[in-house]
């Protein structure tokens, strides 16, 4: 009994002996020896400054000054950690039966930076590799297959977080505050952070119910709920090591170009119709290489449904090729700026005649590249309201090439495409087939015009080049046709101008219309109108300017059955401004046309006189001046006839 409290005396001096010395011993003594032990179990160096402080029961902890905490080795040379101070707590208890629970971290101004390149990741920490060492499991520590290791309580306080891959920094988040829970090896990690970002705060949360097989590279279930001024964004599906990630996300945004400069995105306007509120839901997939498959996705940007599918690739530009069906889309207020600087509400740009000379910002055809898939059962677009419609929206390199397959506008149909390039300075162009078209619709939206009505089909191609609408329209070149049936032109009445009846209240009705035309310099050009109308036909030619927003016409109707069929014509001169051209018959034409009818009446009656006269006197009926002549020969034969007979005797 006597030797057992001897030997039992000896492990208590002993160990009493242990623990005085550690804690008489100097600070950087200690940091010394625990530099040695990290390194030996992580091949890391580990750099304690200050004094270094420990405490042994029922927390075996350590509290530091300054500390960084080396990077892996095909990294590069700045630290993975550092801190301005480090506490770090674990269960003595525990630690003594093999298992490291760690109680708390705690760092201050701490600096993570996180790298990934050819699969590997800093944060994978081994022991350097001997025939005697081998890689532990996640959720083990070395010394024992069963070892565990948990961790209560995280803290960084006013951290900065990096995240580079393959050289390239993503992410780079200063002033974060985080907090991260795992009591349990089976219970879920949980992770709150909080970082401010123009505008306001991002609050992230993050669930891993399996951390043990998400460290060792399992695909695992992942719960991410982030919210920034202006929206939300919502996670629930799988991820791995790699951050590739596939289930249900949802984004909604009660002020989108808020939520856009939280993300550092600041002065993005998105257009009214587009998404200034939205709702987003979607299967999605996204793969280390920047890929997002969006697959039964459904949007309500404003007033807009869209329901379809999409993949993006992230790059710079965004990669996207889209497929959408939307309904009855309303883009009428695309052309609106939805907020100003401070987010005050502009004033609507007064209204002015001719065409807008303010400069088009074409800088969004930058945005992307790609190809979108659109159909609609109608699309509201400024000044327009396109019908049901098919179209293609092709984006490369600032060029973006919009294809109608078909489009339904003005009650009829376009096929073709029209281009917009801003590469080198603006310029717009299309070759468009149109059929059915309501031509009174067409006219007045696209030039004011509300005089001639009808359904038109034809072709088009045109170029201009310019920075405002004015610019544009005045530049434009190109050619076309159009083709009418029957149709109404008001303003004036054809039969009532050329003196046959009543008219018909105003208007000219007319069976056909067809004209070919050439554009150069923004004036329209055409010399070879003809209308059919019942009793007449109508010629026309002149210019139509498309820039100045003017016309100079000559139209010249033809009374077909006047005049025993050779027709009286009345032409008539449209000219002035497309709001109130002046419609007036030229009556030029007409004196000229009547003085050349007076004319002629009056030689005819001469011709009459002249021949009644000469048949008088030779006693003979005269209708032509070439049977004067044959008279007098009968005359005068005749007269030389008698002339002999007297001569001879006779009676």
């Amino acid at each position: 009994m006597k030797w057992l409290i001897r030997i039992l005396f000896i492990v208590v001096a002993v160990f009493g002996l242990v623990i005085g010395a550690l804690l008489l011993m100097p600070g950087d003594k200690l940091g010394a020896i625990l530099a040695e032990q990290v390194k030996a179990q992580t091949g890391r160096e580990l750099t304690l400054s200050g004094d270094v402080r420990l405490s042994f029961w029922p927390v075996l902890g350590m509290e530091t000054g300054p500390v960084r905490f080396g990077n892996a080795s095909w990294a590069g040379p700045e630290p993975m950690l550092s801190a301005d101070s480090l506490a770090v707590g674990v269960d003595a208890a525990a630690l003594l039966n093999g298992d490291l629970r760690i109680k708390r971290v705690f760092a201050e101004n701490p600096v993570l930076r996180l790298e990934r390149s050819q699969g590997r990741g800093n944060w994978e920490l081994s022991a350097p590799v001997t025939t005697a060492t081998a890689t532990p499991s996640a959720g083990t520590v070395p010394g024992g297959a069963s070892s565990v290791v948990t961790l209560e309580e995280l803290q960084l306080t006013n951290a900065r977080l990096i995240y580079v891959e393959d050289g390239a920094t993503q992410m780079d988040f200063p002033d974060v505050t985080l907090s991260a829970s795992w009591p349990q090896v089976t219970a879920p990690m949980v992770m709150e952070a909080s970082m401010p970002v123009p505008g306001g705060a991002v609050q992230v949360d993050l669930k891993i119910p399996d951390l043990p097989a998400f460290a060792a590279g399992s695909v695992t279930a992942l719960e991410l709920a982030l919210a920034a001024p202006g929206g939300k964004i919502g996670f629930d599906g799988q991820v791995n090591l790699a951050g590739e990630m596939d289930g249900t996300t949802k984004i909604i945004t009660r002020d989108t170009e808020k939520m856009l400069a939280a993300f550092g995105q600041a002065g993005v306007v998105v257009p009214s119709g587009l998404g200034n509120v939205a709702d987003i839901s979607a299967r999605m997939t996204y793969t280390r290489d920047g890929r997002i498959s969006l697959r039964n996705m459904t949007a309500q940007l404003d007033g807009n449904r869209f329901v379809g599918e999409a993949d993006i690739t992230i790059s710079d530009p965004p990669q996207i090729v889209a497929r959408l069906d939307a309904g009855d889309l309303d883009l009428s207020k695309i052309a609106e700026t939805s907020s100003g600087p401070g987010g005050a509400s502009q004033p609507a740009s007064p209204v002015q005649e001719g065409w807008s000379k303010d400069p088009i910002d074409a800088s969004a055809l930058a945005l992307a590249n790609g190809n979108i898939r659109l159909t609609a059962n109608s699309i509201a677009v400024p000044g327009m309201t396109f019908g049901k419609s098919d179209l293609t929206l092709t984006l490369d390199r600032a060029r973006a090439v919009l294809a109608m397959h078909p489009a339904t506008l003005f009650s009829g149909q376009l096929n073709g495409q029209v281009v917009a390039n801003n590469r080198n300075g603006l310029s717009v162009g299309g070759k468009v087939t149109a059929s059915e078209i309501d031509l009174k619709q067409a006219l007045s939206t696209l030039a004011g015009v509300e005089r001639l009505s009808g359904t038109a089909a034809g072709t088009i191609e045109f170029l201009g080049v310019g920075r405002s609408e004015d610019q544009i329209m005045r530049s434009l070149s190109g050619k076309g046709n159009l083709d009418v049936g029957t149709g109404v032109i008001s303003g004036f009445d054809l039969d009532r101008l050329m003196g046959q009846g009543t008219g018909s209240g105003g208007t000219t009705v007319f069976n056909s219309l067809s004209a070919n035309f050439t554009i150069d310099q923004g004036v329209l050009t055409n010399n070879d109108l003809l209308m059919s109308l019942k009793n007449f036909r109508a010629d026309g030619q002149g210019v139509v300017g498309l820039g100045a927003r003017n016309i100079d016409y000559l139209f010249t109707p033809v009374a077909l059955r006047a005049n025993s069929g050779q027709g009286i014509s009345v032409p008539v001169r449209i000219v002035g401004p497309w709001s109130n051209p002046s419609i007036k018959p030229d009556l030029t034409k007409v004196i000229e046309a009547a003085a050349d009818v007076k004319v002629k009446e009056l030689e005819n009656d001469a011709k009459q006189k002249v021949f009644e006269k000469v048949g008088n006197e030779l006693d003979t009926t005269i209708t032509d001046s070439d049977q004067i002549e044959d008279a007098l020969k009968n005359k005068l034969e005749e007269e030389a006839k008698k002339g002999l007979l007297k001569l001879f005797g006779g009676n």
